[in-house]
């Protein structure tokens, strides 16, 4: 066999390979949609064939009772993606572009908060939301009562926070890799560092910016304990603690949990079909100087 067949067939066995790769990554996301049109005895008596007939009903009654938990949930990680975004680029951009004093030492800082367990910070974050002064409520954000408890505050500023230190290694790693003759042509014609954040830097990480937007959102929307923890109130619950209450509500077939369940992939598969393109060349673009 020459080099040539060699080559063909090395990349057939890697195709091959990794076809089997993705399809056993796929395959529990296939068996939740088989399984969503199945009753209780269909599971227990015959997991691996196909359903008998499809049940809709059963779609149904899942989006009666977690269309709510669902939009609370899209509600939080638009919110949450806004302010990782802003607050990351405008850091990650003044660690980058801009010398002060103690600048190195202030982002060692930062990157040290990865080594802390988010579990660590549970009960010292509860206790601190707890007491926190409420100023007032309302219909989108909750009624309060106790601090920043029962409140989409006790959500958006956690998230938005924790979001934070991987933003701005992120960020600041790309900004560094820009050529700094944009930065100075820019400078001679005039434009501020503002300007140069926002005309300059911004219009070329959006890379960077899709990573760090799909990166919050599936962040916030699959959180389950921080929601369980803080929020009592069903109208403004997440889908990860409604899913599990739709569960255990007496629902005797599971067909009707696993439809809850594909309803609510529903918002990530659309996220990451619309940013998977610029959310991988974000991971390869930002971590690479050069």
């Amino acid at each position: 066999m020459n080099f040539a067949g060699e080559k063909k067939a090395k990349r057939l066995l890697v195709g091959i390979l990794l076809t089997a790769l993705a399809a056993l990554t796929l395959l529990p996301f296939l068996m939740t949609l088989v399984m969503s049109q199945k009753t209780n005895g269909e599971i227990l008596n015959h997991f691996w064939a196909w359903p008998e007939q499809l049940r809709p009903e059963f779609y149904t009654k899942a989006l009666a009772f977690l269309g709510q938990y669902i939009w609370n949930t899209v509600l939080v990680g638009c919110a949450t993606i806004f302010g990782v975004v802003l607050l990351s680029s405008l850091s990650g951009y003044v660690f980058a572009r801009i010398e002060f004093r103690g600048k190195q030492t202030v982002f060692m800082l930062i990157l040290a908060l990865m080594m802390v367990p988010g579990i660590l910070t549970l009960i010292p974050a509860f206790m601190w939301f707890k007491e926190f002064p409420m100023v007032g409520g309302n219909d989108w954000l909750g009624q309060g009562g106790t601090g920043f408890l029962n409140t989409r505050w006790v959500l958006l500023i956690p998230y938005i926070s924790g979001g934070q230190v991987f933003g701005i290694f992120l960020c600041r790693s790309f900004f560094e890799s820009l050529p700094e003759s944009l930065f100075e042509a820019a400078r001679i014609d005039g434009a501020s560092e503002l300007q140069l954040y926002w005309r300059v830097a911004m219009p070329l990480c959006r890379p960077i910016l899709a990573t760090l937007a799909i990166l919050a959102f599936v962040g916030a929307y699959n959180d389950y304990v921080w929601p369980l923890v803080t929020i009592s109130d069903v109208d403004i619950q997440t889908f990860s603690v409604g899913v599990t209450l739709f569960a255990g509500e007496g629902n005797l077939e599971p067909g009707e949990t696993m439809a809850g369940y594909v309803l609510g992939s529903l918002p990530l598969i659309a996220v990451f079909a619309l940013g998977m393109k610029y959310y991988v060349a974000g991971l390869t673009q930002g971590a690479i100087k050069g």
